[in-house]
């Protein structure tokens, strides 16, 4: 390990060397607030919890550090202290919620249409690799990504690449104005609505739909705000409309609780509306949440015809060859490699994306 690294730091890589030499697979974990997402969990518990701490915040840089294991609300409320926040609105599903574990998840919430994914905002990341070897990629500003941007690789990867120890991300300010407008549309005239809307330089920052109801956030300048309001017309949301899309994000919504399994589909926003199960709409049409007892086979087949891909993403149960979406041959081989660069004996997460990585 290079000199200057913290006995915590040295500690993990000890544990993921004597793992790699005793075949032991590892199973990391952050707070545990989203276990439920992939395939099935197994390997020996290797917890960042105590990887905790900001490391650098700079709010005239819009750029913020902090360990993997630093509690996401934590890194919010110190943004929030200088007016800015994490532009993808990362869900938590839970108080335990870590920044590492949001970036391995690749999850964003109702604003990503809008101003990004998690991984567009992912300037550098710290791991520890199958190895057992600490490496740095990326920096602290935009302009030292060059070339090809491994730190964006580990958005997304559930731990399968290496364990994440640091992590910096760009932020935003917080907008000046926000509202919320309500229209009462059936789901064909919504996605043609919000399909238009996308077209115009709107401020709008998160769009839902469900059981008839339109729900469009505008954010912004005070006169961009007002402005957007008078042209789309609608009834102004005078209450709870922080709480809704907080609701939509955590997925505490009625919508969310029913017992039938939850998939995930993401389509092309003008894609027609689903036949089957009860839908909920977000990214302007782009991101469809299906609700009842349907077929993976027949769900993923439909995704395909449409031009998108299907995740099973809450469920008792999970199907063959997974919750996620098959990857072409092409793109598995591509997965493989990778895999095989960053933790050559499969140590990390085994399975947790697809069986063979």
């Amino acid at each position: 390990m290079p000199a200057g690294v913290s006995e915590e730091l040295q500690s993990l890589a000890e544990r993921i060397r004597a793992a790699a030499t005793q075949r032991r697979v590892l199973r990391i974990r952050g707070g545990g607030s989203k276990d439920f997402y992939g395939a099935a969990l197994q390997g020996e518990l290797l917890e960042t919890t105590h990887l905790t701490g900001i490391v650098d915040c700079e709010p005239t840089e819009l750029v913020i550090t902090a360990r993997a294991g630093t509690a996401l609300a934590a890194i919010e409320c110190r943004l929030s202290e200088h007016g800015q926040m994490l532009a993808f609105e990362p869900p938590r599903f839970g108080e335990r919620a870590t920044i590492g574990g949001a970036v391995a998840s690749g999850l964003s919430g109702p604003r990503r249409p809008y101003c990004g994914a998690l991984r567009d905002f992912v300037l550098g990341v710290q791991i520890i690799d199958g190895r057992g070897e600490l490496l740095r990629f990326g920096g602290r500003v935009i302009k030292n990504v060059a070339g090809f941007d491994v730190a964006r690789l580990m958005a997304g990867s559930l731990g399968t690449l290496g364990l994440l120890t640091e992590v910096t991300l760009k932020t935003v300010p917080r907008p000046k104005a926000e509202c919320t407008l309500q229209f009462e549309l059936d789901q064909p005239l919504a996605l043609e609505r919000m399909s238009r809307w996308a077209a115009r330089p709107l401020p709008i920052s998160a769009t839902a739909w469900h059981g008839g109801r339109l729900l469009v956030r505008l954010s912004g300048a005070q006169a961009a705000v007002r402005a957007a309001r008078q042209e789309l017309g609608g009834e102004l949301m005078q209450q709870g409309a922080g709480e809704y899309w907080e609701a939509l994000r955590e997925q505490r919504l009625e919508f969310f609780s029913a017992a039938q399994p939850l998939w995930r589909i993401s389509l092309p926003a003008h894609a027609p509306p689903l036949t089957s199960g009860d839908s909920l709409l977000e990214w302007g049409g782009a991101l469809r949440w299906l609700r009842g007892p349907v077929e993976s086979d027949a769900v993923r087949a439909l995704a395909c015809r449409l031009g998108g891909h299907a995740t099973l993403f809450r469920a008792s149960t999970k199907p063959a060859p997974g919750p996620f979406h098959p990857l072409s041959p092409s793109m598995l081989a591509l997965h493989r490699r990778l895999k095989a660069v960053f933790d050559p004996q499969g140590l990390f997460n085994p399975g947790r994306l697809y069986p063979t990585l």
